[in-house]
């Protein structure tokens, strides 16, 4: 590997940190399309060196945010049982599958997911600057919890809904990750923010302690088959540890409405070559 090589793949990991400690998704949504369309990686092989790069974001970030309170553990708890069965089951069965068919079904997940996302992000900018979800002062649900958000300079408290629903679609989103190496995140955080009613703030901190052990999980399975490139994937891991220590402290302070915006942007561009790739 060359000098170059080496520099770019640390640099394209870099962003991949930023933006899945920020967003709560892991960053897999870009790596797999970045692995297969612009390296030529097959893509069995770009869905096992994702899953390693989201291990390596959870890891990084998940304790600072259980120490800043922004992580709901019990809820995070919850949701990941049935995330990493879904996750287990869903590596088992995508490894047996034709490369075109991982690819047709990657792009027809984010094409939801991107209008999702933007829809969201757009709600959220063009209406109040103040969030007007704190809890009822009344409220003492198990899953209920709040944080200090320094972009609001006050506490936000909020209530949890809809858990066993929630914890249903977890499975959906850990079966994500074990196909698509998307770490689940991608349907974790629409869950808990529009469901559940979770801040998006909570929701992408809860996301991100909860995808690493999905990930890992299914990361064995494909290691057990020979998939994951260990030089490749340790360049990137460097580069995805550096942005995500970034990521923790744009997370905290930052708004995140923009970001959802931006991001739902390329996920759509994303869906469309990988479709195009695959029909």
């Amino acid at each position: 590997m060359t000098l170059f090589n080496f520099s770019a793949l640390v640099a394209f990991g870099f962003v991949i940190g930023i933006l899945g400690s920020v967003l709560g998704i892991g960053g897999g949504v870009f790596m797999v399309p970045f692995l297969v369309l612009a390296l030529k990686i097959p893509i069995h092989q770009a869905v096992a060196v994702s899953l390693v790069a989201i291990v390596a974001t959870s890891s990084a970030v998940a304790s600072v945010n259980v120490e800043r309170g922004l992580t709901n553990i019990r809820l995070g708890v919850v949701f990941e049982t049935t995330m990493a069965l879904g996750s287990v089951l869903s590596a088992l069965w995508a490894s047996s599958l034709p490369a075109r068919a991982v690819q047709f079904m990657f792009a027809s997940a984010l094409f939801p997911i991107s209008a999702l996302m933007f829809m969201k992000g757009w709600r959220a900018f063009s209406g109040p600057k103040h969030e007007t979800h704190a809890a009822n002062p009344g409220a003492c649900g198990k899953f209920d919890a709040a944080f200090f958000d320094p972009a609001l300079k006050g506490e936000r408290a909020y209530r949890v809904k809809n858990v066993l629903s929630g914890s249903m679609l977890s499975f959906f989103g850990g079966a994500l990750s074990g196909l698509l190496g998307l770490g689940g995140g991608v349907v974790q955080v629409p869950v808990m923010t529009l469901m559940c009613g979770v801040p998006m703030k909570a929701a992408a901190a809860t996301s991100n302690f909860m995808i690493g052990v999905s990930a890992a999980a299914s990361a064995f399975v494909y290691f057990k088959k020979g998939y994951i490139l260990p030089e490749l994937a340790a360049v990137i891991v460097i580069g995805v540890l550096l942005g995500s220590f970034v990521g923790i402290h744009a997370l905290y302070r930052a708004r995140s409405e923009k970001i959802q915006m931006i991001f739902s942007v390329l996920t759509l561009l994303v869906a469309v070559k990988m479709f195009m790739k695959a029909i």
